[in-house]
């Protein structure tokens, strides 16, 4: 990804809570308008207010998680003029309205509720392997089915996996309706380092849409890698993948605050 491309999305980050422009957000990138979009596009798979208004969830999210904050004063604080306006996004983007995901995190995150409508008799499958970066080691990784880039929305299908180092996982996602699905993991885990200041890191992985057809089986091999400052936050409310006793990994990432779940997103921010 071009420099330009990552000041723009260095601009969002630090600005979000303002009512930034496409002009504003291409002027970081010295770019024009049109060509910015199309190539900021080409670079994340959405286009740079989508991505905006991803961020601005995610921040949601981590005030929920970390603040006594009103949902009113989150709203306002993210960049959302209205308070409805900001919970019919970040219910339909996270999967819960900001009041539970707020108790969810509290009481800890369960596993995502499956479908309780059954899957239409012509869907498909997609199934595949998951392999972990070789520095790192064993894993919980969590796949599903997703309608965009951005994992958001309750997936069609979902499955958690336990993926080892040098080891190949396999994965399958049953009942995916027929049409465009972006197939994404992510995972947490430490380096295979044995000190103890070793860093612990989101994984993330993905691979282009893939088209389910009545009744097919598509083979879908992801690779996980770290987490890259450019990447898109998490926003779906993805069940806690922390070993039990582990709920905040800050301490290995000196200099960094991270959320101490998925549920989160994950992402460091820098203090």
């Amino acid at each position: 990804m071009n420099s330009a491309i990552k000041s723009a999305i260095a601009r969002i980050w630090e600005d979000y809570s303002e009512p930034l422009s496409l002009n504003e957000i291409a002027k970081s990138a010295i770019l024009s308008r049109f060509h910015f979009s199309r190539v900021f596009r080409e670079a994340t798979w959405v286009s740079p207010g989508r991505y905006l208004s991803a961020v601005r969830i995610y921040q949601a999210k981590r005030l929920l998680a970390t603040t006594k904050l009103s949902v009113t004063d989150i709203s306002l604080a993210v960049g959302y003029n209205s308070l409805g306006s900001f919970t019919n996004h970040f219910t339909d983007s996270v999967g819960a309205s900001p009041s539970r995901f707020r108790r969810m995190w509290l009481e800890g995150m369960r596993e995502t509720p499956r479908a309780e409508t059954p899957a239409p008799s012509e869907s498909g499958t997609v199934t595949g392997t998951v392999t972990l970066p070789p520095e790192y080691a064993a894993a919980r990784v969590y796949v599903g089915a997703f309608q965009t880039p951005i994992i958001q929305r309750r997936p069609v299908s979902w499955t958690v996996v336990e993926a080892a180092a040098g080891e190949t996982t396999r994965y399958c996602l049953p009942d995916v309706t027929p049409g465009l699905w972006y197939i994404r993991a992510v995972a947490t885990a430490d380096s295979a380092d044995p000190e103890p200041w070793t860093r612990r890191s989101l994984l993330l992985g993905g691979v282009d849409p893939v088209t389910v057809i009545d009744k097919s089986t598509n083979i879908v091999g992801i690779a996980l890698r770290p987490r890259r400052e450019t990447d898109l936050p998490v926003l779906y409310a993805v069940p806690d993948l922390e070993p039990r006793g582990r709920r905040d990994p800050a301490q290995y990432e000196p200099g960094y605050q991270t959320r101490p779940s998925l549920a989160a997103g994950q992402v460091p921010w820098r203090r």
